[in-house]
């Protein structure tokens, strides 16, 4: 079944018992995802669900794979994260069919902007920086050092078909000259089981509803190095300081306003008394780095940059990577990436 088929979907939903055998919802097909189908059922009685179908093959221009049974992630983490992070963050689960590899979920209510939009519009509010930085702390903090969560979500396939090899891998055989750097940080990586970490936490993954952060896209969720989502998160702000020359100074602060609110929300590390400790700024500084490098230069450049964009970002972070022993902090590694911009 291809629920981006009308059709299909419709009679999906009613031999199922989802809606009733005279109902006939608007459909309408959601873009801006590489990974999933995603379509917006809306039922005459104001229900709003969003179905979610993974791909095996993604939708970008070289061959990407992963197993579409990751849908049954998305769904464990749509359940359990609604227990760590703020209240109205996450979107309920509705339901999951392990067979058609889907899931539907309770729609964002309208009017509502996606975050990523506001930025490349550079409109930067201090108050949704500080909510993903508190958000993504809730998840961090709340999940830390939980053996229940830590087997639920064990099984870092996922990160690895989505993440580790598209990113990293890809991009160490693209760029031999720091393959030891990123081949050395997929190891550290993998041996890092510390709390629930999201693997996907992005602007483009956040919905703005009345001023609140709602976090969608949870299919790479995994027990691992939170210094991952820091370092992911963190490419996506100082990226658009490199797309939006005129914003770069308010991009860089709130970079690093965003690093500080995230400290300010509790320890993550067990080996930390805070996670402003040196030994996990370092591991942070090394994600956002190979972050900053996979994104103009992975399976998944960011849209936004031109080819030459993308060049001058990977030979910026080549730089900072070659002097890598001289950045331990992570406003030091924002200022210098943005000075060189």
């Amino acid at each position: 079944m291809d629920i981006e088929q009308t059709e299909q979907l419709i009679a999906y939903l009613r031999n199922g018992g989802f809606i009733k055998s005279d109902e006939s919802p608007h459909c309408r097909m959601l873009t801006g995802g590489v990974s999933n189908r995603t379509v917006l059922v809306e039922m005459a009685d104001g229900r709003h669900w969003v179905v979610k179908q993974a791909l095996e093959k993604l939708r970008v221009k070289t061959d990407w794979f992963s197993d579409p049974m990751r849908i049954l992630r998305e769904a464990a983490g749509l359940r359990h994260l609604e227990q760590l992070a703020p209240p109205g963050t996450i979107t309920p689960l509705v339901f999951e069919d392990n067979e058609h590899q889907l899931l539907a979920m309770q729609a964002v209510p309208q009017p509502h902007d996606n975050w990523k939009d506001l930025l490349l519009n550079g409109q930067i509010d201090t108050n949704h920086i500080e909510q993903f930085a508190h958000l993504l702390a809730a998840i961090h903090t709340g999940s830390r050092n939980d053996p229940g969560l830590a087997e639920i979500f064990s099984d870092t396939s996922y990160f690895e078909s989505l993440r580790l090899e598209p990113y990293y891998a890809f991009a160490a055989k693209q760029v031999p000259e720091v393959q030891p750097f990123l081949t050395q940080l997929i190891d550290d990586t993998r041996k890092r089981r510390l709390c629930v970490v999201h693997g996907d936490y992005s602007p483009k993954n956040i919905l703005i509803h009345q001023g609140q952060l709602i976090l969608l896209d949870h299919e790479v969720i995994h027990f691992g190095d939170p210094a991952f989502d820091l370092g992911f998160s963190l490419t996506h702000l100082l990226s658009k300081a490199h797309y939006l020359s005129e914003h770069r100074d308010q991009f860089s602060n709130a970079a690093k306003h965003y690093w500080q609110s995230y400290i300010a929300n509790g320890n993550v590390l067990p080996d930390s008394k805070l996670p402003s400790d040196p030994a996990f700024q370092t591991f942070v500084v090394r994600h956002t780095l190979a972050c900053l490098l996979a994104r103009v230069a992975g399976r998944s450049p960011l849209e936004y940059l031109n080819e030459t964009q993308r060049k001058h970002q990977q030979q910026i972070v080549v730089t900072l990577i070659t002097d890598i022993a001289n950045i331990t902090a992570i406003d030091e590694l924002i200022t210098q990436f943005t000075d060189r911009l």
